[in-house]
C-alpha cells in the first residue's frame, strides 16, 4: 500500500470529490467540502481509512496534503471563473499542522490560482487545537490574518477544555454526525447538538451540522438555528464535473430542472 502511495500523486490517482453544503435558510448553496479519493489505475477505490493512516506513518501526508490543498484553490478558482463564489473546505492532518511551512504553502497556491482566502477553509480537529506548540498557534495566526476561513471538525467528540476557541478564535463549528443522528431518536445527543449551536452563536461562530439525512433531522437544526447542513439529504460527495453540473442544477428555474430530468 506505501509503494502504490508513493507512486499516486505522479500517476494522477488521487482526486477531490465533493459534497455540497448549504445553508439552513432557503437551502442556499454556500461551499463544499473538498474529500479526498484514491483511484487505482484498474478503478479500484482504495478507502481513505486504509490509505491516509499510512500517508501519516510515513510522511506522505506532506506532499499528498499540500496537493489537495493546491487542487482545492484550483478547483475554487474554476468555480469563480464560471461565476460561483463558493467556499472550498479541506481537512488539515494534525501531522500537516505541527509542521512549519504550511502557512506558506496555503499563501502560494491561494496566489497561483489568483483565489481570495474568503473562499477557503481549513478544517481540524479539536486534538490538534489542544497542541500548545508555538508552531500551530503562529500557523493559525498567519492564516487568520490572510483572511483563510477555519474550522473544528466532529466537535464535541474529542476534549472537553473549551479554552482553544478563545485561543485560536474558529469560524465554524462542525456538529459531528452522532449528535445530528441523535436529534431524532430521544437520547442526550439533541441536547448536546443545541448547546453546540446556542454556544457558537454566543461567540459568533457559524455552525455546520453533519451527515443530515432526513428532513426530520433538516427541521429539528433549523428550529435550533444551526446555520449550514452537510449529508446525504441534499447531496452527496461527488467527482468535480459532477459538482459542477449539480450546481447548474441548482441555479436553473424549477421548470428547467423538469426539463432536463424529462
Amino acid at each position: 500500500l506505501e509503494s502504490n502511495l508513493r507512486h499516486a500523486l505522479a500517476d494522477n490517482e488521487l482526486e477531490l470529490h465533493f459534497q455540497p453544503q448549504f445553508a439552513v435558510d432557503g437551502r442556499r448553496l454556500v461551499g463544499a467540502e473538498g474529500l479526498l479519493r484514491w483511484r487505482r489505475r484498474d478503478g479500484t477505490m482504495i478507502p481513505p481509512g486504509q490509505f491516509i493512516p499510512v500517508a501519516e506513518d510515513t510522511g506522505l501526508i506532506q506532499p499528498i496534503g499540500d496537493w489537495v490543498l493546491g487542487e482545492a484553490c484550483r478547483r475554487a478558482a474554476d468555480l469563480l471563473a464560471r461565476g460561483h463564489p463558493l467556499l472550498i473546505a479541506i481537512n488539515l492532518s494534525a501531522v500537516q499542522l505541527r509542521r512549519p511551512g504550511l502557512a506558506d504553502r496555503v499563501a502560494f497556491w491561494l496566489d497561483a490560482y489568483k483565489v481570495p482566502a474568503r473562499c477557503l477553509e481549513l478544517e481540524v480537529t479539536e486534538s490538534v487545537l489542544m497542541d500548545e506548540s508555538d508552531m500551530v498557534t503562529g500557523t493559525f495566526a498567519r492564516l487568520r490574518e490572510m483572511g483563510v476561513a477555519l474550522a473544528i471538525d466532529d466537535f464535541g467528540t474529542g476534549y472537553s477544555s473549551l479554552s482553544y476557541l478563545k485561543r485560536f478564535r474558529v469560524d465554524k463549528l462542525k456538529i459531528d454526525r452522532s449528535f445530528v443522528t441523535s436529534l431524532t431518536d430521544g437520547s442526550d445527543g439533541g441536547a448536546i447538538a443545541e448547546a453546540i449551536i446556542g454556544m457558537a452563536r454566543s461567540l459568533r461562530m457559524q455552525t455546520l451540522a453533519e451527515g443530515v439525512e432526513t428532513e426530520e433531522q433538516f427541521g429539528g437544526l433549523a428550529r435550533l438555528g444551526c446555520d449550514q447542513i452537510q449529508g446525504y439529504l441534499l447531496g452527496r460527495p461527488m467527482p468535480y464535473d459532477d459538482f459542477v453540473a449539480f450546481i447548474a442544477r441548482q441555479a436553473a428555474p424549477p421548470e428547467a430542472v423538469g426539463e432536463a430530468v424529462g
